[in-house]
């Protein structure tokens, strides 16, 4: 008998243990199961004005200042705009840890976190274009992706699409956002894998989003034009 009392501390332990690893997981972004929070889906207010929106605004507002620093070099290799360039990356990580922290998510956020990644990548990848640190082709690929990735959220916001981040996606991100940082310091050989290791999962993320996409107005033609049943 008085095992149980010891077993049910135990348990009670481990519980709290369990349950303080998944809250932490969930800071850092690693786990991410479960629904979205509601205030980021289509029909919420933006609520703008929030601590992971002003880091947005912020990350948004360094990228022409990137520009202007990384056009001012006569070969495109910076220092100093490859460190705004990673600053504008990294603070990507910490808009939401903010949002999960403070719990202040928001549909600006929601919009705006994917919007200021894809022109970060842009930018990047026109400065090295410009300059020739990367092969053009791929970064024609990726460009013309990107551009496709902003007109389908539009259409996904018009029509009441949701298109949750898939893995490939994130991953993608990080790798592509490498490869133009690479480039501005110099280092060819981790600046090329980055952009085709970037390239192949976002390609593979956008196959994804499309056929979700799709799925989801097929199945919402066929709710809006099924038949009524008679009584």
């Amino acid at each position: 008998m008085a095992d149980a009392p010891l077993s049910d501390a135990a348990a009670r332990r481990a519980e709290r243990v369990q349950r303080a690893r998944l809250t932490t997981r969930r800071l850092l972004g690693l786990d991410r199961s479960g629904p979205p929070p509601p205030e980021t889906l289509s029909g919420h207010p933006l609520n703008p004005w929030t601590i992971p929106n002003a880091i947005g605004f912020a990350r948004l507002a360094l990228i022409p200042v990137f520009l202007v620093v990384a056009y001012s070099t006569s070969d495109g290799r910076t220092g100093w705009g490859a460190a705004i360039f990673l600053v504008i990356a990294v603070s990507d990580y910490l808009d939401g840890i903010a949002a999960r922290v403070t719990g202040q998510y928001s549909r600006l956020g929601a919009l705006l976190d994917p919007l200021v990644d894809r022109l970060l990548v842009v930018a990047g990848l026109a400065v090295c274009w410009s300059y020739e640190l990367l092969p053009r082709w791929a970064i024609a690929i990726l460009v013309v992706r990107e551009l496709l990735m902003l007109a389908l959220a539009r259409v996904a916001i018009q029509r009441g699409v949701e298109l949750k981040i898939n893995w490939f996606g994130r991953l993608g991100v990080w790798w592509t956002m490498a490869a133009p940082f690479w480039a501005m310091v110099g280092v060819d050989v981790l600046a090329k894998i980055g952009l085709y290791v970037g390239l192949a999962l976002s390609l593979i993320a956008t196959a994804i989003y499309l056929r979700d996409g799709l799925g989801q107005m097929r199945a919402r033609r066929k709710r809006d034009f099924r038949p009524s049943t008679p009584t």
